[in-house]
């Protein structure tokens, strides 16, 4: 159930990057609200600005101008220390290069975000195995991280993202490494977390995964040129 109280509220976002001698401005104003049990896709085409807005929600940047409020704390200017709490404890990310640590075991790879989220030493490693049971890979828990298949692997980087029990999971092209038939399992995946109450943002610029959220927003050149309900909208099967 989506919940219309926003756990996001980007408001008249810029961002401009100087190249040299010139200033390029990936955003140009764009406002957007997602509220708490949204499944939304953000999407685009190269140099749209999608990657910037992700970058601004993850809070791995800040912009030139206007107000980011996550969870109404206004985080448009906090330091790069507040910043890194915030995406410890509100965000879940999934990225599509993984970032797993290769020779490491899947149940420590789960458990690193709670080392540096103050989660109890005790505490740890029930709550890693509780997130590995929600992706069905539990009796992966011992394998080395490198020793799993890529889709096996995403759904480890899912588990990790949702152990510190953050108020969204923001996913950058989850599935740009995986098969079509794997990129469809994960989505499936996100779908169950989303059905149970997680918030889920994913970036992607194709549009058959953008299909498995119930809202896309389309940014061209910088802005919001479409934000609305997804009538191809895949329900799981």
């Amino acid at each position: 159930m989506i919940d219309k109280k926003p756990i996001i509220s980007l408001r008249n976002i810029t961002k401009s990057y100087i190249t040299g001698s010139a200033e390029c401005q990936a955003l140009k104003g764009i406002s957007l609200e997602v509220y708490k049990g949204e499944f939304v896709a953000i999407m685009g085409p190269s140099g749209s600005g999608k990657s910037t807005t992700m970058h601004i929600i993850g809070a791995l940047d800040t912009p030139t101008s206007g107000t980011y409020t996550l969870n109404n704390k206004n985080i448009s200017a906090y330091s790069e220390d507040q910043l890194a709490e915030i995406r410890n404890q509100e965000i879940g990310f999934v990225f599509q290069a993984f970032n797993l640590l290769p020779r490491t075991t899947v149940l420590d790879n789960v458990i690193r975000p709670m080392m540096y989220g103050r989660v109890p030493q005790n505490e740890q490693t029930e709550r890693a195995f509780e997130c590995l049971r929600l992706v069905h890979l539990e009796d992966k828990a011992s394998n080395l991280s490198n020793h799993i298949s890529g889709g096996q692997i995403q759904r480890v980087a899912i588990a990790r993202a949702i152990v510190m029990d953050p108020s969204m999971i923001l996913a950058d092209e989850p599935t740009g490494n995986l098969d079509s038939k794997t990129s469809h399992e994960i989505m499936t995946f996100l779908q169950d977390l989303n059905k149970k109450g997680r918030t889920i943002i994913v970036i992607t610029h194709e549009s058959d995964i953008a299909a498995f959220a119930n809202r896309i927003i389309l940014l061209k050149d910088g802005l919001i040129i479409s934000d609305k309900e997804n009538n191809r909208f895949i329900a799981k099967k």
